[in-house]
């Protein structure tokens, strides 16, 4: 593992390491995992236990019911496998910053995953600051696979400006080697959660209830792992078709990448392997390389360098909100409430389509993404009005909202990593969208089918 991973928040000299504890929380997972690695390496280094513990909260900002049961779906599958590897592993419940610190009694040396979002880095900050000169504190960049602080040290305007920065570093962090087999002593640990119902579990938290959990996603590497098969056999050589929102291509393994429950390190050696064995060409495989690295670092390098990231008055460019100023009020011919564009009632049937894909499924075609969001643009009261429906609306139905990509992709149609356009009413300078684009460039009859099918 390249060393420019792990940063060293503080250390604490000892003559002997009682136990390594790792806090797993953004990777979710134990393949491409190298927080885990080295967790494993310096316990048997060490010659000392290791615990691994994974904190469920509960109730994290925005999360429903959607959300907690794929997220632990793929948790109870990593219970198993921990089991079996005869690694030790506890589920806590509650305040994050004050489980970890009660566990750390146990033991005097902890490694965190990395984070990258506000509430999760203040999780970590919140721990800093109980244990300062207590214990060794380690942070590994795992998520990623240029770290993000190697990648860049400030936020990039575009793919452009990061898109040779990152493809210098790939090869110096293409790192990953096999899981370490752990030495120790295994001892069978007691959980704050009991996984073996849960659906009923989650009925207890105190979250929203209503957004149910989809039939088309279940949580877990497992299940990763299949969809990113199945997509290199029978997708990938379609991929530059992507944009078609009826031709389904795409991988839909952003859900997966979200709770970090499979690597996109992985996914990119599974696609090199692909181009290898003539499964896709190379156009292909840069199609996907651009969108699963440079596109989703960038994403990652946005939310990470800018603490505003999901305030309206923040996300975007100076001339963005030049040309929304000077466009704030153009005529509106539709508008609509957020109640009716939730309830999918207007007159727009691409519009439509969308929102019922993701109430339905917590999933939208990325293409329908990006109209959708501009016809909310086109049919609020203002653009601040528009920009909090659409993250309202992001965040409470996507199994993929309320991450990097999602936030950058939200603020993008604001012209985030984005240029200006020819001006016109309303939009102004911002990319502009419309019905007749799609029905010239797809089939769109194939969409709508698709969206009704899933609805029964």
């Amino acid at each position: 593992m390249n060393l420019s991973r792990i940063k060293t928040i503080q250390e604490v000299t000892s003559t002997k390491t009682n136990r390594v504890i790792y806090w797993m929380q953004s990777a979710q997972r134990i393949h491409y995992n190298h927080a885990l690695n080295y967790a494993i390496e310096l316990a048997n280094e060490k010659n000392c236990p290791l615990m691994v513990v994974f904190n469920v909260i509960p109730s994290y900002k925005e999360a429903n019911r959607r959300h907690y049961v794929f997220m632990l779906e793929g948790i109870k599958e990593i219970e198993h496998a921990f089991r079996a590897l005869k690694i030790p592993f506890k589920l806590a419940f509650g305040d994050p910053s004050k489980n970890i610190m009660a566990i750390l009694k146990q033991g005097d040396l902890i490694i965190l995953d990395k984070a990258y979002l506000k509430h999760p880095r203040s999780w970590r900050n919140d721990l800093y600051k109980n244990i300062k000169d207590q214990y060794t504190m380690i942070e590994v960049d795992t998520e990623l696979i240029v770290p993000v602080e190697v990648a860049s040290q400030k936020m990039e305007y575009g793919a452009y400006t990061i898109r040779p920065k990152l493809h210098k570093q790939f090869d110096a962090f293409d790192d990953y080697e096999t899981l370490p087999t752990y030495q120790g002593k295994y001892i069978e640990l007691k959980s704050d959660v009991d996984l073996n119902s849960i659906k009923d579990f989650v009925k207890t938290l105190p979250i929203y209830q209503d957004v149910l959990e989809t039939p088309y996603f279940v949580g877990g590497y497992q299940e990763a792992k299949k969809r990113l098969k199945s997509f290199i056999e029978y997708k990938a050589k379609n991929y530059l078709d992507r944009n078609a929102p009826g031709e389904h291509v795409t991988s839909t393994l952003s859900p997966y990448l979200h709770f970090g429950q499979i690597a996109s390190l992985e996914i990119v050696h599974e696609i090199k392997k692909a181009k290898e064995e003539n499964l896709i060409d190379q156009a292909i495989f840069d199609g996907i390389f651009e969108q699963v690295f440079v596109r989703r670092e960038l994403a990652f390098n946005f939310v990470y360098y800018n603490h505003q990231y999901d305030q309206f008055e923040h996300m975007t460019e100076p001339w963005a909100y030049l040309t929304m100023d000077h466009h704030q009020d153009d005529y509106r011919p539709h508008l609509y409430t957020k109640d009716q564009l939730e309830k999918a009632q207007t007159h727009d049937p691409y519009f439509n389509a969308a929102m019922q894909e993701m109430i339905f499924s917590g999933y939208m075609h990325n293409y329908m993404r990006m109209y959708w969001a501009k016809k909310i643009i086109e049919w609020s009261n203002s653009y601040k009005e528009a920009y909090e429906i659409t993250l309202y609306l992001n965040n409470k139905y996507f199994l993929d909202g309320r991450d990097p990509n999602s936030y950058t992709s939200v603020a993008w149609n604001y012209g985030r990593h984005d240029r200006a356009w020819t001006e016109r009413p309303i939009l102004g300078k911002l990319r502009y969208m419309n019905d007749k684009g799609l029905e010239r460039k797809f089939d769109m009859s194939k969409y709508i089918k698709y969206v009704e099918s899933i609805k029964k």
